[in-house]
């Protein structure tokens, strides 16, 4: 499986500076562990509705400002914005295990500085992870953001590290007795 991160296209979901973990997703929520339940919850803590709105609009995009992450190194997070159905998400600047967690479950995002400055909620955005930039086709207006290395940007490309390793274990033969 290979997924396409020179095009992600959907409508921006926007959100401000310090989107810790607890606020993506609540503890009080992780007592399923299962993603496709405690997604309902994404963003519950500062907008209540906000899983039923990515359902409603189809194609999102979260953008976020400064700090987006922090908190916790819990992996639900991401997990959570995955599974609601976000695209990708834009911010100022990501924590760095909630970074590197994002790559392992397969959430593309790009770190953008001022991002917040240039797009509005309802913004519709395209993101090329390759180039590591982001039009907005709403005021047609593009930006530079940080680049992604190499080996992260490959196991996005796999959907991340599990199905990169299951790609590994599978062309060396490492899944035969």
């Amino acid at each position: 499986m290979s997924v396409d991160l020179s095009s992600i296209k959907g409508k921006v979901m926007k959100f401000g500076d310090g989107m810790n973990t607890d606020i993506i997703i609540p503890s009080q929520y992780l007592e399923d562990s299962d993603p496709n339940i405690y997604c309902k919850h994404v963003m519950a803590a500062v907008r209540p509705t906000c899983y039923h709105e990515i359902q409603e609009w189809g194609d999102t995009i979260f953008v976020g400002g400064k700090d987006f992450g922090s908190g916790s190194s819990r992996e639900q997070a991401p997990d959570a914005i995955k599974y609601a159905g976000v695209k990708a998400v834009i911010a100022e600047s990501f924590a760095s295990i909630f970074f590197r967690n994002c790559v392992n479950v397969g959430l593309p995002l790009l770190e953008v500085p001022e991002i917040t400055k240039h797009v509005n909620e309802g913004d519709v955005l395209t993101v090329n992870l390759e180039t590591a930039t982001v039009t907005n086709l709403t005021t047609n207006r593009s930006f530079s953001g940080k680049r992604i290395e190499p080996f992260l940007l490959n196991k996005l490309r796999k959907g991340g590290l599990i199905p990169e390793l299951r790609e590994y274990v599978i062309q060396h033969g490492l899944d035969k007795p």
